[in-house]
């Protein structure tokens, strides 16, 4: 079984083997080195023309992204750390997510700002960040999660055929995972469940960072308190389609995020679910920074002995 990293850029290969007017753009992206996480290994010397390393400043990797969209190619951008997204907020909410609809006609912006996010890696404070909630709720952005269970060259090929742009979130700790649901967890639609088992008690709604963390609360949940539950794992975080979790008969639903609360994904949610009839709950990281500490780190962010904790 191949890693989620090996996935993510077979898939970016595909892209670029596939059309001629796909760029990748981002700092230290070319070979040897081949990105800070590997993700792009190969493909500058497979694509010389087209995967390029840029000079370190996010505002003028994404702006030169934003022309190439604008004029008529597509293109991919590698953010070293989401954390540096925010260096190119104002190319990504003023100018892309604007560009759809602001020239008196539409506007085709074929353009996805991939970001590697989250903890757990002992990066610290400046390097450790989930800010996810810092692009929701802007005309004309999607915003999505790499999810561990679900193929990304479909889901990159849709973004990009969409012609809107997006924010790909890519959990740091899911490079070195294994692609797939493992066992003793299945696929149903939607949701991933206990082999064999019914997935009334509880339904998790976690994005694709979480999914393992959610799967190991899941088997304790089973072994100590005989609790059968579901997990929800969406890959569109904006706009969210609430279905798949309206339609699940769980008796309570959790919504579990990395990020630190207030305004956030996990809210969203949970008021798109305002209704549905059952108790909603949010759990979220610590409202704090993200400490360097290994011990404290795993204090700060959600772990699944909170997710335990959260549904006992």
């Amino acid at each position: 079984m191949t890693r989620v990293a090996e996935r993510l850029n077979a898939a970016l290969a595909a892209l670029l083997d596939e059309d001629p007017a796909l760029y990748l753009l981002g700092e230290d992206i070319a070979d040897p080195y081949g990105g800070a996480f590997k993700v792009t290994r190969g493909l500058s010397t497979r694509h010389p023309g087209r995967v390029l390393a840029t000079p370190i400043s996010e505002s003028a990797v994404v702006g030169v992204a934003n022309g190439l969209a604008l004029a008529g190619d597509k293109a991919i951008v590698e953010i070293m750390f989401a954390d540096f997204a925010l260096l190119a907020f104002d190319q990504i909410v003023n100018v892309a997510a604007k560009s759809t609809a602001m020239f008196g006609h539409p506007v085709p912006m074929p353009l996805v700002v991939r970001c590697p996010t989250g903890g757990n890696r002992g990066y610290g404070p400046t390097h450790s960040q989930s800010p996810q909630k810092h692009f929701l709720g802007v005309p004309g952005l999607d915003v999505f999660e790499l999810s561990p269970f679900y193929e990304p060259l479909p889901l990159l090929r849709a973004m990009l055929a969409s012609g809107r742009p997006a924010v790909l979130f890519e959990d740091k700790v899911l490079y070195g995972r294994p692609m797939g649901v493992p066992g003793p967890f299945t696929a149903a639609g939607d949701m991933v469940v206990v082999d064999g088992a019914p997935s009334d008690d509880y339904l998790i709604v976690a994005p694709g960072g979480l999914a393992h963390r959610a799967l190991e609360a899941m088997e304790a949940l089973l072994v100590r308190y005989e609790l059968c539950g579901a997990l929800h794992v969406p890959t569109r975080l904006y706009p969210w389609d609430p279905e798949p979790v309206l339609g699940h008969p769980a008796r309570q639903i959790l919504v579990v995020e990395d990020g630190p609360p207030g305004a956030s994904w996990g809210t969203e949610v949970a008021y798109r679910l305002r209704d549905c009839g059952r108790p909603v709950r949010v759990l979220h990281a610590a409202d704090t920074v993200v400490p360097t500490a290994a011990h404290l780190e795993r204090e700060v962010l959600v772990q699944a002995s909170t997710i335990v904790s959260a549904l006992t």
